[in-house]
């Protein structure tokens, strides 16, 4: 049977998003959580730096303490239990949740380097999402109404899926700033506290990489995610 929310088809030119020219991306790790109004305030001095030519383009993997976030649209209804901080966003979506166990990557690209295309980049994100997963045998999917990656849960029931990685961008003079997380092994009783990113259909939940059976470690996934870059975004 098929399913009736139909996978995106893969297009190349959607996905693929090297740069002309310029040095390679800086990749940095956290080696502990990051409070999000540090992180906040980190990523608009690099997209800065960036657009004026001072400095390569980074990709960020870090953690967060436990907090949510909201984006450009974000419905108040959705926060149904502030049971930790709040923060609004300048990226678009709506409620999600950070938390340890869950990988952030934070992406600032140039994409008047690489492709001035909004739509074209997040399909890309997705895909470099999808890429990794693969890596621990993880089918990920995209779908055209729900931004993220999903992977199918038939255990769960008929048409059953759950979002195992949110994204969610801004743009400033065409450098991005935020960008996905992925769950690796957070507390999924934590998002209870909001209708992640506004999807109310019982069917539609959130999973992690350990809640599907997989014991992997956040540096497992780390090489997972620098591989998967170079495919989609090269150096």
């Amino acid at each position: 049977m098929v399913n009736a929310l139909q996978t995106r088809r893969e297009d190349p030119a959607l996905t693929s998003f090297f740069a002309q020219s310029g040095p390679p991306a800086e990749w940095r790790v956290a080696d502990s959580p990051v409070p999000y109004q540090d992180a906040l305030e980190v990523m608009e001095k690099r997209a800065a730096d960036i657009a004026a030519g001072h400095a390569p383009e980074l990709v960020w993997l870090l953690e967060h303490p436990p907090l949510y976030t909201s984006g450009t649209s974000a419905r108040p209804e959705d926060l149904i239990d502030a049971r930790f901080p709040v923060f609004a966003t300048g990226r678009g979506g709506q409620f999600t949740y950070h938390g340890p166990g869950q990988r952030v990557v934070y992406l600032m690209l140039d994409l008047k380097r690489r492709r001035p295309d909004v739509r074209a980049y997040v399909a890309s994100l997705e895909q470099f999402t999808i890429r990794a997963l693969a890596a621990f045998n993880v089918r990920g999917e995209r779908r055209e109404d729900r931004v993220g990656v999903w992977v199918a849960r038939p255990e769960k029931g008929p048409a059953h899926e759950d979002k195992i990685a949110a994204i969610g961008v801004r743009l400033k003079r065409w450098v991005s700033l935020h960008g996905i997380s992925i769950n690796v092994e957070p507390d999924l009783s934590h998002f209870s506290g909001i209708i992640p990113c506004g999807v109310q259909d019982p069917r539609h939940g959130v999973t992690s990489l350990v809640d599907l059976g997989l014991p992997v470690t956040m540096h497992d996934v780390d090489m997972a995610l620098k591989q998967a870059f170079e495919e989609v975004f090269g150096a």
